[in-house]
């Protein structure tokens, strides 16, 4: 699955919380760009209710090859606890979200179809009192310059809307600047076909 143009995520995190027959389920959803911080944050919540049962989780977050997910099922029966965690953040079209349901066993089993319910109502439930924003992916560059053509940047990097994050003068000039994706190819050829010699770009570490 490419990596869409633009994507809903989370402004925050949120949390929410279902009750089923005796058992608890805590449920608290991540804004996070990596698997390294869904890492951290399900290690997190793991030591912070480490008397629980079971800490279950599911995200979706972008990359290189698209969009990826991932489910963990914590000792639940297979597909009973993850999947339905992640269907609800499919349905609200989520990516870059991480949500994780900690159950307290409350002494009653509930059966795979009562397990799938109740995770999937606990992640409905944070994620409804979530706060939702828009976001474009964007790559980030820099152009170097010779001060006679900075007049000639400054009107493609205007005209592209770009968000300029730094600009250096010395021996010429430097500007890191930041465009969405879908327009980095345009604006990158805009500047590489400027009538100046000294203009080059380079993506920006």
């Amino acid at each position: 699955m490419p990596e869409p143009d633009s994507y809903l995520t989370l402004s925050a995190p949120s949390s929410g919380l279902y009750r089923e027959k005796g058992s608890k389920f805590l449920s608290f959803a991540f804004p996070v760009k990596d698997e390294q911080v869904i890492k951290e944050t399900v290690g997190r919540l793991r030591k912070e209710y480490h008397d629980a049962r079971h800490h279950c989780y599911a995200f979706r977050i972008t990359g290189e090859g698209g969009i990826r997910e991932g489910i963990h099922d914590d000792g639940e029966p297979g597909h009973s606890a993850g999947q339905p965690i992640l269907r609800q953040i499919e349905s609200f079209n989520l990516v870059n979200v991480l949500v994780i349901v900690v159950r307290y066993f409350g002494g009653v089993l509930l059966g795979v179809g009562g397990l799938m319910h109740a995770y999937k109502t606990a992640a409905r439930d944070a994620l409804e009192h979530a706060s939702i924003r828009r976001v474009e992916p964007e790559d980030q560059f820099e152009v170097l310059f010779g001060y006679d053509d900075l007049s000639l940047v400054m009107k493609v990097l205007d005209e592209e809307q770009v968000r300029i994050e730094h600009q250096f003068y010395d021996q010429g000039g430097r500007i890191v600047f930041s465009v969405p994706r879908k327009k980095s190819e345009s604006c990158i050829s805009r500047l590489n076909s400027l009538p100046a010699r000294s203009v080059r770009v380079r993506q920006s570490k």
